[in-house]
């Protein structure tokens, strides 16, 4: 596992420097509590860590596996387009790899967390395109936050899924006015001239992982996970 011992200094114009030291334990929560699936792999893709989305990712078997310990693919060109984005993040760069199968896609971003000329083991951090911003616990807030009502947060969360007014609708047997009215308050509580712009609101919310885990049948950091 990598050194999460070092000490951080952090400096602040007006406030005094200090020294904090960070334990693997807390960064290790860091990473659960992110609404992204996040991957720490080591030169030969080894996976030295993944957080609970990760885990779940990964578990479904969808676009993503774990092959005695390495992320692969579930398809040759998948592993192949991996292995040349872990290749070039090994020589400092970073690379983002499209994935799709039928109607699921996933998006990984590869970036170095060591330089090819540094001597510590050279690790790679991938992170995981976020799959549904409903998910998003943040979502459920910034709809307590507007003291949105029940109704409201419902056609709140058919547009964060995409839907228009006329399938938002239908999906809830209400008139098309009164999801046009009930826009129309949306926005007005939210301060926004439009619902591209109330969208624009949602995907720029902190990704904020629900209190209520993803179960999963796989642990925490399960064999074949974890290398020294």
């Amino acid at each position: 596992m990598w050194q999460a011992t070092d000490k951080i200094r952090t400096t602040h114009t007006g406030f005094p420097a200090e020294t904090r030291t960070l334990s693997e334990a807390h960064l290790l929560r860091v990473f659960d509590e992110i609404d992204y699936g996040m991957l720490l792999l080591d030169a030969q893709g080894r996976i030295l860590h993944a957080n609970h989305l990760a885990r779940h990712e990964l578990a479904q078997r969808r676009l993503l596996r774990a092959c005695s310990g390495s992320l692969l693919g579930t398809t040759p060109e998948h592993s192949e387009r991996i292995q040349q984005a872990l290749d070039a993040a090994l020589r400092g760069q970073r690379r983002l790899v499209l994935m799709r199968e039928q109607e699921r896609d996933l998006s990984l971003a590869f970036t170095p967390l060591s330089h090819p000329l540094e001597d510590d083991a050279p690790t790679v951090l991938v992170v995981m395109s976020r799959q549904n911003v409903c998910d998003n616990l943040a979502v459920r807030m910034f709809a307590r936050a507007l003291a949105l009502s029940p109704t409201e947060e419902v056609v709140l969360l058919a547009l964060c899924r995409g839907l228009d007014i006329n399938e938002i609708a239908a999906e809830n047997g209400v008139a098309v006015s009164t999801v046009r009215s009930q826009i129309k308050t949306l926005r007005e509580k939210a301060g926004a001239s439009s619902i591209r712009r109330l969208l624009q609101r949602i995907n720029s919310l902190p990704p904020v992982v629900p209190a209520l885990r993803i179960v999963t049948p796989v642990t925490h950091n399960p064999a074949g996970y974890s290398h020294p």
